[in-house]
């Protein structure tokens, strides 16, 4: 028969056995302990801003832009631009180079870093305590804008060609440039000027307009009807500030500046026929009718007055 001492030591016992066997279960489980994946050091939680070519109020210049067709693009004046930015006269900028805007550029684009990322990994039996530790992360490298060609000074590329046979004539360069003649003046088909703004202005083309002005659209300009080919004409004295197809939007566009004050434009041309710094007469030709950027053959015509859009047919003359 058990007595009352023989008792307590069972019970003691017992008690050695719980706690030993908890104690085992603790060492089995520090085999499997959580790890905290933190983010990189000094790396934000909160919003990150995106490159600066995609903040609000700044552009960065890409091959085939010029000081106008930022401008233009952004709906503000090249003078405002050239302010902005201390460019003087003739305006030359390159690619790469970041151009402040008066708070027309794009919204910032806005990434949120991810939260720390919790996952249960092994660890070796003696790891008793959890473990952290730093894992670096890299964004994705950002992807280049496609370039165009521009007036714009850029490096030389060094070209190789394969090697000729002996004796054998010299190949022509890969990809020469356009040899642009010069063209004859063109009168447009409606006749007849407009003095306006100090400007004297003409048709651009002899069609119907087909769409008229909307200081809201998307691109505030009219519509005019034709068939391919049908000469597009400058519709009034100046010099070619743009001529390429980096306007998404326009297709092929050539743009004139005709003052301090005026431009306009002309957009979904088939071929360009003048080339940027270019001197052009009123009625002289410049473009084909196409539908470049364009459903439908048409020319889309624009007049801009201190960098703002304004209704052409308060500028042209009646017909």
């Amino acid at each position: 028969m058990k007595t009352a001492r023989d008792l307590a030591m069972l019970t003691r016992m017992n008690g050695l056995t719980r706690w030993f066997s908890l104690a085992a279960i603790a060492l089995l489980m520090t085999g499997c302990s959580t790890v905290v994946v933190q983010p990189p050091p000094g790396a934000s939680s909160n919003v990150r801003t995106a490159p600066a070519q995609h903040e609000a109020g700044t552009y960065t210049v890409v091959k085939g832009d010029t000081l106008y067709s930022i401008a233009f693009r952004n709906g503000t004046d090249f003078r405002e631009v050239a302010r902005l930015n201390n460019i003087a006269p003739p305006y030359t900028i390159w690619p790469g180079q970041v151009l402040k805007l008066s708070g027309h550029g794009p919204a910032p684009a806005t990434e949120h870093a991810p939260p720390p990322v919790v996952a249960k990994v092994p660890l070796p039996p003696a790891a008793s305590t959890p473990v952290f530790e730093t894992v670096e992360t890299k964004p994705a490298a950002a992807t280049s804008l496609p370039a165009h060609a521009s007036s714009v000074a850029a490096a030389p590329v060094a070209v190789t060609h394969p090697a000729a046979p002996v004796n054998a004539p010299p190949a022509p360069p890969t990809n020469p440039a356009p040899v642009v003649a010069a063209a004859a003046p063109v009168v447009a088909a409606s006749g007849g000027t407009r003095t306006a703004g100090g400007v004297k202005w003409r048709w651009p083309a002899s069609g119907q307009v087909i769409s008229r002005f909307q200081s809201s659209a998307a691109i505030p300009g009219i519509d005019i009807a034709g068939k391919m080919g049908d000469p597009i004409v400058a519709a009034a004295d100046g010099t070619v500030v743009y001529s390429g197809n980096g306007l998404v939007g326009y297709g092929e566009l050539i743009i004139i500046k005709h003052n301090d004050s005026f431009l306009s434009a002309y957009g979904h041309n088939r071929k360009r026929l003048v080339t940027e710094g270019q001197q052009v007469k009123a009625g002289q030709q410049i473009a084909e009718m196409g539908s470049s950027g364009s459903s439908r053959d048409e020319l889309q015509f624009q007049i801009r007055k201190d960098g703002n859009p304004v209704d052409p047919l308060d500028y042209l003359p009646s017909r």
